[in-house]
């Protein structure tokens, strides 16, 4: 996992370069008037996905995994809370979606934290790493606008 600031770059120099070519891609090219939906950067290599989604309280929501790509998770506008586990997604399955959507629900880890992102904040999930997003910070609901940068992980 990799956090940071797409206006920052400079603090993390040891990016990969296509993680890196991603988020400037997006500072780049994407606004408030891209629309919602899925954008290819290089085909199912490397494409994106906009979207204006609403937070749920922590307890409400599944941490998820996936094996084939790699998350770029970019806050455009609002904040939103993030809990993460460095534990192996070992827990018992609920939803396993990986052959066909490369995603898989899990119960929650007994070990969680939140990170709470702000707007033009990153996080990077490598495959397998376990990531709950879009909860909620302080139990308010809100909404928050973000891209969702997905990377083959044989692209990089």
């Amino acid at each position: 996992m990799i956090l940071g600031n797409i206006n920052h770059l400079d603090l993390v120099p040891y990016l990969p370069a296509k993680i890196k070519q991603s988020i400037e891609y997006i500072k780049d090219n994407v606004n408030s008037n891209t629309p919602v939906g899925r954008h290819d950067i290089d085909g199912d290599n490397m494409f994106f996905m906009v979207s204006d989604s609403t937070l749920r309280h922590i307890h409400e929501a599944n941490p998820e995994f996936h094996k084939k790509y790699l998350d770029v998770q970019v806050v455009l506008e609002g904040q939103e809370g993030m809990a993460v586990s460095t534990l192996p997604p070992h827990t018992k399955v609920l939803d396993d979606k990986l052959a066909d959507n490369d995603i898989a629900f899990i119960e929650t880890p007994s070990e969680e934290t939140m990170l709470i992102l702000q707007s033009n904040d990153f996080i990077v999930f490598l495959p397998n790493e376990v990531h709950k997003p879009l909860c909620s910070i302080n139990n308010k609901i809100t909404t928050v606008h973000k891209v969702v940068v997905k990377i083959a992980l044989d692209y990089l």
